[in-house]
């Protein structure tokens, strides 16, 4: 079973590691999709904003992202750029530590983990890795991610994947709805809209 086409906009509110709210755009471009998004937040009693901006090819592989972040220590800027073959460029520094990774993953969002789902197409108790550049909320520090998603059997209409992040010592079930965008994020966030 494919996705469907996003929606014109999607809402998360963010549960128990941050307390917080998501906001996304998807437009149609020419060569895929374009995502403007913001996320604001408290979490260990700071507040941050984190916008983005996130070109996607057909294939749902990451072309660029450009994030602006603040927070009480001011405001912060960062461009990653990608070949779509899993080489990056960072605030236009090549990234070697990034080499083979497909998306982008930004800590402040529920929406990039659509990314990999969308990519990989895989089918009931397929696995595959998706390491992912990812980029923290607070400093928009880039670092390499290792996760992996296991399809599980879908429910009615919803695709279920099994997903890890082993250095964060962190698995978990997610939803997708029809068009692939994460209905139910456990500890993380919960769509709304």
């Amino acid at each position: 079973m494919t996705f469907t086409a996003p929606p014109r906009t999607a809402a998360w509110r963010h549960l128990d590691a941050r307390d917080g709210f998501e906001v996304t755009y998807f437009r149609p471009s020419d060569d895929g999709l374009l995502i403007e998004g913001c996320t604001t937040a408290v979490e260990e009693g700071q507040t941050w904003i984190v916008g983005y901006s996130i070109e996607l090819d057909a294939s749902w592989t990451t072309r660029s992202a450009r994030i602006t972040g603040r927070s009480a220590s001011g405001t912060r800027h960062t461009v990653l750029e990608a070949d779509g073959a899993g080489h990056w460029r960072v605030d236009d520094t090549p990234a070697p530590h990034l080499d083979g990774c497909l998306d982008v993953d930004l800590e402040s969002s529920a929406m990039t983990n659509a990314f990999p789902a969308h990519r990989m197409g895989l089918r009931a108790g397929e696995k595959s890795a998706a390491p992912a550049a990812y980029v923290r909320a607070t400093d928009l520090a880039v670092e390499r991610l290792e996760q992996d998603y296991v399809r599980v059997a879908d429910e009615g209409s919803r695709q279920r994947y099994d997903y890890s992040a082993p250095v964060f010592d962190f698995a978990c079930r997610l939803v997708y709805d029809e068009s692939g965008l994460v209905l139910d994020y456990p500890e993380i966030a919960v769509r709304v809209a």
